[in-house]
């Protein structure tokens, strides 16, 4: 059996292979996450996966049998992509632009290996109820929001925010486990590991 490697530094990500029983090593993947000029969210995550788990196995250059996953999560609200914020006036913009409203979460997950790359895309909608700019305040103040996807941790303290998730609450926490439990079965790796 192939080793498994995860390109990625979230510690979420890495939470939630534990919780599936995988064993596995952690790899850098540096890439460029910039969105390209006219790329829909789909697409972009999607190629952030794929790049994070082809850079991850260029890293492993020296290592024959290894499997390499890559993933990456977007908060899209009216086709816009909202990344991790910049400061606290983005993360607070973002709050109130997510405020008693619909979005959407895309998570896409990639394995791959010296013959192959396969990817999927899990769309997952979440509800946020009305947030007070007090609340948002008082949230930024947490540090939590600082380096996440659309300003805020469904895992964390902004759940008191959550209303309502349809889809996949691993894929919005940053990895969909049913589909990377399907990927990795492609690729011979099985979960429950001992």
């Amino acid at each position: 059996m192939s080793q498994l490697y995860l390109a990625s530094s979230s510690p979420r990500r890495r939470e939630l292979l534990t919780q599936i029983g995988l064993p596995f090593h952690i790899v850098p993947a540096s890439i460029d996450e910039t969105p390209q000029a006219d790329e829909s969210a789909v697409v972009y995550v999607e190629r952030l996966a794929r790049e994070k788990a082809l850079a991850g196995l260029h890293f492993l250059a020296q290592r024959a049998d290894v499997c390499v996953l890559g993933a990456d999560t977007a908060v899209v609200l009216d086709g816009r992509i909202l990344g991790k914020p910049a400061d606290r006036d983005e993360a607070l913009a973002m709050l109130q632009a997510l405020s008693g409203r619909e979005h959407d979460v895309l998570t896409a997950v990639a394995v791959a290996n010296r013959d192959r790359c396969e990817a999927k895309v899990v769309s997952s909608r979440v509800t946020f109820r009305s947030v007070s700019m007090e609340e948002s305040e008082r949230y930024w103040d947490t540090g939590e929001p600082h380096d996440k996807a659309g300003g805020y941790a469904i895992q964390g303290l902004a759940a008191v925010f959550v209303r309502c998730v349809e889809g996949s609450y691993s894929a919005v926490v940053g990895l969909p486990l049913c589909e990377t439990a399907a990927l990795l079965a492609d690729f011979s790796i099985p979960c429950w590991q001992s």
